[in-house]
């Protein structure tokens, strides 16, 4: 099984912020999750946050839904510790209120008023400097002998679609007022974004429609200055045919004589319309192989370090996202 390019690299094991995203339906929140337990490895202790109010790492874990609150969701081998945190907006903006204005009182009475949805349609801008705001929050924390509370945060990012603008603070700053609390903290949010400590990973699967937004996405992190991280290849099938034969299957070149003759040296013999359907199925299998080795050749043009994960034919449940945390591990995620 190949990968577009080598595993992890040094420089993603010296980030400890992790934006994770991907096109709906490529697994991207699974994959946030198994990179969280993957960092968690060796007595860590790990953020998980979801911003987009889904619950899905509640439903991944099979939890009660977040509160807005960091509490424990999982532990990991070697002493380490997942922990989640759902952020909502209206929560954030008050313990904006309340953190720089001492406004806690007047902020529960502009909820009841409705002046919170007001304040974020108004200055659209307002909602992701918050929630990047509450993720800079959290990577910076430290504990009373200096060490930061979490050695990584991990974050289940908007998809692909949506990840610059999220991630682009600088120009949501246009949005909110020159100067002031918000104002500082949101040029914080940008300097941690755009630094060595912050890795935005691409999920994606083998597919054309999928690589294509991953590529496309790659130039516009490019071009807003953030950093792209690891290309997280979900869903990888063995290929079952010999890369010789690959080309020829393909192309609908499969000898039926042949077949036969292998599968009786086996001892299988197979009525003929059975036959045919394995020699249909070869075909198909062979035009997803080659189709998969392109979406690689794609992929690699990201010039971008790239993992590769495999299907999971049962679905996924919490051991699954153990399993799929110590494949992360085998590549070398630390």
């Amino acid at each position: 099984m190949s990968t577009p390019l080598a595993g992890w690299t040094d420089e993603l094991a010296r980030a400890r912020l992790h934006f994770v995203t991907g096109k709906g339906g490529t697994g991207k929140t699974t994959l946030a999750a198994s990179l969280g337990l993957a960092l968690a490895k060796g007595g860590r202790r790990v953020l998980l946050i979801e911003v987009e109010g889904r619950q899905g790492i509640a439903q991944l874990f099979d939890t009660e839904p977040l509160p807005y609150a960091e509490q424990r969701i999982a532990a990991v081998p070697g002493g380490g510790e997942l922990r989640a945190l759902h952020i909502d907006v209206e929560a954030a903006l008050l313990e904006y209120f309340e953190m720089f204005y001492n406004l806690g009182f007047a902020g529960r009475t502009l909820r009841r008023m409705g002046a919170i949805e007001f304040a974020t349609t108004l200055a659209p801008g307002l909602r992701d400097v918050l929630l990047t705001g509450k993720i800079k929050e959290c990577v910076g924390r430290t504990e009373s002998d200096g060490r930061h509370t979490y050695d990584a945060v991990v974050v289940d990012s908007p998809p692909t679609g949506r990840v610059v603008k999220f991630l682009d603070v600088t120009k949501a700053l246009t949005d909110l007022a020159k100067t002031g609390p918000i104002r500082g903290q949101a040029d914080g949010v940008v300097r941690l974004l755009h630094s060595g400590e912050t890795a935005i990973h691409l999920v994606t699967l083998l597919e054309e429609m999928p690589v294509r937004e991953t590529v496309e996405a790659v130039a516009e992190l490019d071009g807003a200055d953030l950093r792209p991280g690891a290309v997280l290849v979900n869903r990888v099938r063995p290929p079952r045919l010999p890369a010789r034969s690959v080309t020829a299957a393909a192309d609908g070149r499969v000898d039926a004589s042949r077949v036969r003759a292998g599968l009786a040296s086996a001892g299988l013999n197979l009525p003929e319309g059975t036959l045919d359907a394995l020699v249909e199925e070869t075909v198909e299998h062979a035009v997803r192989v080659a189709a998969e080795q392109r979406a690689r050749e794609q992929l690699a043009e990201a010039d971008l370090p790239g993992l590769e994960l495999p299907d999971l034919t049962d679905g996924v449940d919490v051991a699954a996202l153990y399993d799929l945390a110590e494949a992360l591990t085998e590549q070398g995620v630390r």
